[in-house]
């Protein structure tokens, strides 16, 4: 990954405009809703994107997960599904 796909623990990030984020029965799952169809997010992911609103920033958002999931080792997780995130475009920086 180059340097700028990086999400910052400092930053705020928030879901990009043309997703739109809902718990699916059918599905029993979080998806991420877009014009041209559903992405189906694993429970994990879909914990850290629920969490996603535009105003709490990376560390506080790892800090809720560490305090729902205590033991759990889930820093360097959240950082990597963020990246992710933010390469296929589900989420951005605020600006």
């Amino acid at each position: 990954m180059s340097p700028e796909t990086l999400v910052s623990p400092d930053g705020v990030p928030e879901i990009t405009r043309h997703f739109r984020l809902q718990f699916e029965q059918a599905q029993s799952a979080w998806v991420l809703l877009y014009p041209e169809g559903m992405v189906k997010l694993s429970a994990s992911a879909g914990e850290i994107m629920r969490r996603i609103d535009g105003k709490t920033g990376v560390e506080m958002l790892i800090r809720d997960l560490e305090t729902t999931f205590p033991g759990a080792e889930v820093r360097q997780d959240v950082l990597d599904f963020l990246d992710v995130a933010r390469e296929r475009g589900w989420i951005r920086d605020r600006r």
